[in-house]
């Protein structure tokens, strides 16, 4: 797998409206240990659109694992000035990831016209891609079902990999345990 696109829940989806929520440390901890996974079986590019939330932690993720493997971040939003309704921060987040991003380009230009733009955006990423990479819970799919729905109809082999919660308690027990403290209870 050359090319991997990653993406997941928005940061309302869980319930998370700060930044500094420790959550986010789980699920970047989690999305980077499936990465490393993937860099070391050749993995080159992750490809993103940007959305806020798994996407952005994602693109941060990529960022520090470019200090110690040859891996590429492509950046893609289905139209231009995706993060203008957003909350101040995520946009000045966003637009910094999308200066230091190896490839930045929107899928449409101009503003967003309509949901077609989701739709084909999609379509584009399960195309452009070798697999997949979601944080989704199958009882509570959110706005991830519509990316899952798009990479089940390809017809080529598409492996799709899912981060599950039971994923990020795993992820969440290891990090406890390399605190030398839970030994010492």
């Amino acid at each position: 797998m050359n090319i991997v696109t990653v993406t997941g829940y928005k940061p309302m989806e869980l319930s998370i409206f700060k930044e500094n929520d420790s959550r986010i440390d789980f699920i970047k901890a989690a999305i980077e240990k499936r990465l490393i996974g993937f860099i070391e079986e050749g993995l080159q590019w992750v490809i993103i659109s940007g959305q806020m939330g798994v996407e952005l932690w994602t693109a941060e993720v990529v960022m520090d694992l470019k200090e110690k493997y040859n891996i590429n971040l492509g950046i893609f939003p289905p139209f231009e000035n995706q993060e203008s309704r957003w909350p101040e921060h995520l946009q000045e987040k966003y637009q910094e990831l999308t200066m230091v991003a190896d490839f930045y380009k929107p899928i449409y230009q101009g503003d967003y016209k309509g949901a077609f733009q989701f739709k084909a955006k999609n379509m584009w990423f399960a195309d452009k891609s070798d697999g997949c990479l979601l944080l989704m819970d199958d009882e509570f799919p959110g706005s991830n079902r519509f990316f899952y729905q798009a990479a089940k109809e390809i017809e080529k082999d598409y492996p799709i990999y899912v981060i599950t919660p039971a994923d990020l308690d795993d992820v969440v027990e290891e990090l406890r345990m390399q605190n030398p403290d839970y030994w010492s209870g």
